[in-house]
């Protein structure tokens, strides 16, 4: 368990560290450092369980298995690239005086903070506990949306701080009446920990616990930004720094959605109904839809690329519902793309927003004459997260549409309109903006596209081939979830 304490105790360094030294000309590369050696630190991790299987610390306060470890991975990686991205990209915003030194401060401090709150999220044992570090990952973006201290920032900040406030209260009281469930069959000290409730699943209340399971599915469906609980979602990309927009997009959403699949788990092993899965289907068809339409309507490119991804985070929820191996495997792999495209889409999407000096989607025209990698990546990453073949999205997209061809047919051509509809939604903003006429006077920027090649390069090998290290990865999460695997 050392390698899970140094994942812990490295971005708390961070905090104190950007806490106490403040803002340097080197602090964006020293935030690289944290994340470089905490991405190592989790690759460790990954090879003990690999190796071991799920892993409890002594105390039983954190436990590592096969679902959350690669969860682990991805959020290291993805703060990784995110932060090599923002270390000049925050520069640039001082230089153009968007920001004090004391606002990249508090950026690189709440940054660690962000992701230590998303580790502690994946890591705990403890139900309680990763609704503190929900809670805690709530304070550090309000703190990261009202960077910039406009007013349009502060009311984003406000939104985002109440809604999710509301909905996380929601999930508290789901996570009380799953510890009252607990604690009518064995020792309370130890009700909220998961592997405890787990193994005793078929003796708890199973009343109790799918009425929990409403509230905890509304708390943390809030987190994930689904319809109707995501108007938080939209305000908190377009005000907010970049960067956050590629860690919230790309990481905090798949750690609200495990704290429903690992509830979810648990009501199902308490009854013997499908409520937990219909739920989340329902919720997760109604986010894809209503997300697919809104992306027409949109006039800020950070604002149509959050509604994206409320649409795949609904398609994912969507998909954890129907549950069986197939949709289970095609979930894990889709959450693992969209992680990697979202993020790459959001760089290319801050350096446009840098060049045009705007993010409005109507003043952002012919990137690829002007600055041509700006240009292509967002092309290339639109046509990824698309799902045209052969990105891993079209590849996860296809499993989840047969899935429900196997188990709800009637729900598959909702499944291919929602998919329809976005694809124009997406296309009929990305064309003008990429291929349009080069406006007057405007400068090419230094761009820094080397996380964008990564991600979309590593999204083009999983369409092609999952590697046999992650397809195990999977397929352990899958049966851990499922109780058997798709293979």
């Amino acid at each position: 368990m050392i390698a899970a304490y140094l994942v812990l105790l490295i971005p708390l360094i961070g905090i104190l560290y950007f806490a106490l030294a403040g803002h340097r000309a080197d602090t964006g590369k020293i935030n690289v450092r944290f994340n470089g050696i905490c991405l190592l630190a989790t690759i460790w991790l990954a090879i003990n369980v690999l190796n071991q299987g799920t892993i409890i610390s002594s105390g039983k306060a954190f436990l590592i298995d096969p679902f959350n470890v690669y969860l682990i991975v991805l959020t290291a990686f993805v703060g990784f690239t995110t932060s090599i991205f923002s270390s000049p990209y925050m520069a640039h915003e001082k230089e153009i005086g968007k920001l004090s030194d004391g606002r990249l401060k508090l950026y690189h401090s709440m940054f660690q903070g962000f992701m230590l709150a998303m580790y502690l999220v994946l890591t705990t044992n403890n139900m309680g506990i990763m609704w503190v570090a929900m809670e805690g990952a709530t304070l550090a973006t309000v703190l990261l949306v009202s960077l910039y201290r406009t007013p349009e920032s502060i009311e984003a900040a406000w939104k985002y701080f109440i809604l999710c406030g509301v909905g996380i209260a929601q999930a508290l009281f789901g996570t009380i009446l799953l510890y009252y469930a607990a604690v009518q069959i064995g020792d309370g000290e130890n009700a909220l920990l998961w592997s405890v409730l787990y193994e005793n699943a078929d003796k708890l209340n199973p009343e109790i616990l799918e009425i929990a399971f409403v509230f905890l599915l509304i708390g943390y469906g809030t987190k994930i930004g689904l319809v109707p609980l995501h108007n938080w979602l939209p305000d908190a990309h377009s005000e907010g720094p970049t960067p956050m927009s590629a860690v919230l997009s790309g990481l905090l959403l798949n750690d609200a959605l495990y704290a429903v699949v690992r509830n979810k788990m648990l009501v199902d092993g308490a009854t013997d109904s499908n409520m937990a899965g219909f739920l989340m289907m329902g919720f997760g068809m109604l986010s894809f839809l209503v997300a697919a339409i809104l992306l027409h309507r949109q006039k800020d490119i950070k604002r149509l690329f959050s509604y994206s991804s409320i649409e795949h985070m609904g398609l994912m929820t969507f998909s954890f519902g129907i549950g069986g191996p197939l949709a289970t495997f095609a979930a894990l792999l889709h959450m693992t793309v969209h992680s990697l495209t979202k993020s790459a889409i959001f760089v290319t999407v801050g350096h446009a927003a840098q060049l045009a000096g705007t993010q409005r989607i109507d003043q952002i025209r012919g990137l690829i004459k002007t600055q041509p990698r700006i240009g292509w990546g967002l092309l290339i990453g639109t046509i990824a997260i698309a799902g045209f073949p052969p990105f891993g999205v079209f590849t996860s997209e296809f499993l989840v549409l047969l899935a429900t061809m196997h188990s709800y047919p009637w729900l598959a051509p909702l499944l291919l309109l929602g998919i329809g509809i976005a694809f124009a939604g997406l296309f009929r903003h990305i064309q003008p903006m990429v291929y349009g006429d080069k406006p007057k006077d405007q400068q090419p920027i230094t761009a820094n596209l080397w996380p964008v090649m990564i991600h979309l390069a590593l999204v083009l090998w999983l369409g092609l081939a999952i590697p046999g290290f992650l397809a195990n990865w999977f397929s352990q999460a899958t049966l851990l979830i499922s109780g058997s695997t798709p293979l």
